[in-house]
């Protein structure tokens, strides 16, 4: 799967360098508003940075599944299921050649009568992680057996685990982003990042296709590319995290 980062939104940082008074109360004992008073407002425990960030991330389609229609009727039902048996054969085979396994092609098969001829149908679903083995296959099936089967258009998806997989890594991309912005806060004061008080995803989100997609082609005129890129599911994640602030970095001095 693979992962591209977009731009991200500034993050809003907020830090509180001082240390408070010692037992909450300033010069002469008097309260320090917003510390102590009649509403119990806890004393901070030290000094703290406290860090708004996020991250973006898309993963393409991972799977992709063709739906292979065929049929006959005859006026024998033995020459309706031999017409129909020999090309299921030959698309299987085909498929088998180009490393598609077994259990990834799945038959199903219809055998009526109609009128004074006996029909038989049958659908061949196929799914492929390699969409380059997708299109081999499609194009070997439209020359040797042309208009006796038809292909419907590639339907692409995720699987489970590459969407679990994008929501840790969106997540863990925005929590880095946001580490980050605390230590350039603290190295603009001079200050070292301690470890984290808090952390905590505020929001998640996940959406599929691109906005500036083309919502005049329908499904049946859109390219292989553009059917990707409208399955491609993107996701944001937005942390707030609380730091401690460390004392001053230490420089070493070396002496020439």
């Amino acid at each position: 799967m693979s992962l591209s980062a977009l731009p991200l939104s500034p993050a809003r940082v907020f830090a509180e360098l001082l240390a408070p008074p010692l037992g909450g109360r300033g010069r002469e004992n008097e309260p320090v508003p917003g510390l102590l008073g009649g509403r119990g407002t806890p004393v901070p425990p030290g000094r703290e940075v406290h860090v708004s960030g996020s991250a973006e991330l898309c993963a393409a389609p991972d799977r992709a599944r063709v739906s292979i229609r065929l049929g006959s009727r005859k006026g024998e039902a033995e020459e309706a299921r031999s017409s129909v048996s020999r090309r299921l054969e030959y698309i299987a085979q085909s498929a088998r050649q180009r490393g598609v396994q077994e259990e990834n092609v799945t038959v199903t098969k219809d055998f009526s009568r109609v009128e004074n001829a006996y029909q038989m149908e049958a659908e061949v679903c196929i799914t492929f992680s390699d969409f380059g083995k997708m299109q081999n296959v499609c194009n070997l099936l439209v020359e040797k057996l042309g208009s006796s089967v038809i292909i419907s258009p590639p339907h692409f998806y995720h699987t489970a685990e590459s969407v679990d997989t994008l929501r840790r890594q969106v997540c863990l991309a925005a929590v880095g982003n946001t580490r980050r912005k605390a230590q350039e806060v603290c190295r603009l004061f001079g200050q070292s990042l301690g470890k984290p008080l808090l952390i905590r995803e505020e929001e998640m989100k996940e959406w599929e296709g691109q906005i500036d997609s083309h919502p005049s082609n329908s499904s049946d005129t859109l390219t292989v590319q553009q059917r990707i890129q409208s399955a491609t599911i993107y996701a944001s994640s937005k942390i707030f995290a609380i730091f401690e602030i460390k004392g001053r970095e230490k420089r070493k001095n070396k002496r020439i």
